[in-house]
């Protein structure tokens, strides 16, 4: 029996959404009860196998076109592929919160693309998954919420860029509500539209960030690629945790029109994939200037780079993280690199101001983002708040909406003076945190390990989370992105290479020749508990 309806109207959105959850649930009741059986002695049961000749866990988005350019594959039978395996997986993972309908007429018309005038980029037929705060005209966006459900948005810019491209929307991923910003003790990878997603390496252990449908999804090799968001960690974190590549672009480099915000000063969406060359692939398409990010994926960039190693990152929580980094700067030596310890600058003065600013632009950019959004929704922050305490039995389920309230207070006052020197000065100082130390070693980039290894999911107790290096290239608006450095037992940790404002193709080079040199990602293995 097939889990998603095929055909999505406005009604059937809302339908499969409610459906999702009520699986999920199911999930979490048999994970609890310990009657979900997958273990690391049998992985391979849910492997993603050949198609056409291809490794499903390994396969890059070039292999595939290559395959279709050859007749030997089409994006109807490549997406049948993956609505197939979301079929399969999904019970485990949870990480799709709703299918598109039309995924299949889109592979369609891909394939006659390519038979009558050939592809028009290398997405040409590629299924992608979309976090589901992208807005899309035939599937709404919800942030995870119910107050959204009946929003009835156009495509957003970068939507427009993926079909133009003919990349096939598969369906939408689950996030964490909001994003994250809706309480302290918000679990990541929950939303009452979605339920809870689950780290498919461990599945009662959390896939970390907003985008954890993305990464979990990606990782489970539920689509090619997919698309995140990040305000400040909610790409690279799912990434890391995920053991998938996870890339935010310098700020304005992809539009954020048609995503639900938290800031317009930090907010970006950004690739995530199974490796480097799709993730610069799909920023090719969705990035608006016209670069060419696969031109820097050179496998000898790392001989010759200066690499700045911040270690303490990980705040001493984490020895088996610290021994993973350790291991990594002799690497890199390996390669020709050399590793430069490093301590970056002015931390307290980006997390003292960073959140204070983030309220008060929340509360601004969401109220407009209403205010522009068509359809049955709430006005504005205030009536997202009413809405949430109307639906409590679901939506403060498990944790309530302080942080809603506390950006509501603020009034959203872009002109109000503490705001302004909050923004300014946590701005100011995660940029020259970055600037200062690459200027003072002579650095090319520098690398931290991304995350601790995931943490256990637990509903209403907010997450374990211990550490995160996020934060500079986050409040600087500078790239960042995050690629597999190793495992903590059977939990991927990952690491993340940045640098200045522009340099997304550096760190991309960078990271191409780390994941080449060192081939360390493993499929996962579903394992329902470490216990």
């Amino acid at each position: 029996m097939r889990r998603f309806a095929q055909t999505i109207g406005e009604t059937g959105v809302a339908m499969n959404r409610f459906r999702h959850v009520g699986l999920t649930l199911c999930l979490a009741a048999a994970l609890s009860a310990g009657v979900v059986t997958p273990s690391a002695a049998a992985p391979t049961a849910y492997g993603a196998g050949a198609l056409a000749g291809l490794d499903m866990e390994r396969v890059t988005i070039p292999q595939l076109q290559t395959a279709m350019n050859g007749g030997r594959l089409s994006s109807t039978r490549l997406t049948q592929y993956y609505l197939d395996r979301i079929n399969r997986i999904e019970p485990l993972v949870n990480a799709v919160l709703a299918l598109n309908g039309g995924a299949l007429s889109q592979a369609a018309d891909s394939d006659r693309v390519r038979r009558t005038s050939g592809p028009r980029s290398l997405l040409e037929g590629i299924p992608v998954l979309l976090k589901d705060n992208i807005d899309t005209a035939d599937q709404g966006a919800t942030a995870g919420s119910e107050a959204l459900l009946g929003a009835r948005p156009d495509d957003a810019e970068l939507v427009q860029r993926l079909r133009a491209a003919g990349a096939v929307i598969i369906g939408k991923a689950n996030l964490s509500e909001w994003a994250n910003f809706r309480s302290f003790l918000s679990t990541s990878g929950w939303s009452a539209v979605g339920g809870q997603t689950n780290n498919p390496y461990v599945l009662d252990r959390n896939p970390c960030g907003s985008s954890s449908g993305s990464g979990a999804g990606v990782a489970s090799s539920l689509a090619v690629v997919a698309i995140g968001t990040e305000t400040d960690g909610s790409i690279v974190c799912p990434a890391g945790a995920n053991g998938v590549v996870g890339h935010k672009p310098t700020l304005g480099f992809v539009s954020g029109d048609g995503v639900v915000p938290i800031s317009s000063e930090q907010d970006t969406a950004g690739p995530m994939a199974r490796n480097v060359t799709d993730a610069a692939i799909v920023l090719d398409v969705i990035d608006g200037r016209g670069e060419d990010y696969t031109d820097a994926l050179d496998p000898d960039a790392l001989d010759g780079a200066r690499i700045g190693v911040w270690s303490a990152a990980t705040g001493d929580c984490c020895p088996e993280v610290e021994a993973l980094v350790e291991q990594a700067k002799q690497r890199l030596r390996e390669l020709g690199a050399s590793p430069v310890e490093v301590a970056l600058p002015y931390q307290d003065q980006i997390n003292n101001n960073e959140f204070p600013a983030l309220l008060v632009e929340f509360a601004h950019d969401i109220d407009a983002y209403l205010a522009n959004t068509p359809g049955a929704h709430p006005d504005d922050l205030a009536g997202l708040i009413d809405f949430n305490i109307r639906r409590a039995d679901t939506e403060l389920v498990y944790f309530d909406q302080e942080i809603f309230v506390l950006a509501e207070q603020t009034g959203g006052d872009l002109t109000d003076p503490r705001y302004q020197r909050a923004r300014t000065v946590a701005t100011a100082a995660a940029q020259r945190s970055i600037d200062e130390t690459l200027a003072r070693y002579d650095l090319d980039a520098i690398v931290a390990a991304t995350n601790s290894p995931a943490w256990e999911t637990t509903l209403g107790e907010g997450d374990a989370f211990e550490f995160g290096s996020s934060g500079p290239a986050a409040v600087a608006g500078y790239p960042n992105v995050s690629v597999p450095l190793g495992y903590v037992g059977p939990l991927p940790v990952g690491l993340s290479v940045f640098a200045s404002a522009g340099q997304d193709a550096t760190v991309l080079g960078l990271a191409f020749a780390w994941e080449q040199a060192t081939h360390v990602r493993r499929p996962p293995t579903y394992r329902a508990t470490l216990g």
